[in-house]
């Protein structure tokens, strides 16, 4: 699986603010509130569900 320049982006906007990477690939649904509400609970949490979500899809 090959990264674009995207997918760089939005792994690093993940680890910054994980919602934020999740809103960027997937819009506005589930995944973004389940991804705020993990955020809220831990950080780490919020980062490891970002990046599945973005390295799954």
């Amino acid at each position: 699986m090959a990264f674009t320049a995207s997918d760089i982006l939005k792994i690093v906007a993940a680890v910054l603010l994980p919602p934020l990477g999740v809103l960027l690939e997937r819009g506005c649904g589930a995944d973004l509130c389940i991804n705020i509400l993990l955020t809220i609970l831990g950080y780490i949490p919020g980062i490891i569900h970002a990046l599945y979500i973005i390295l799954k899809y």
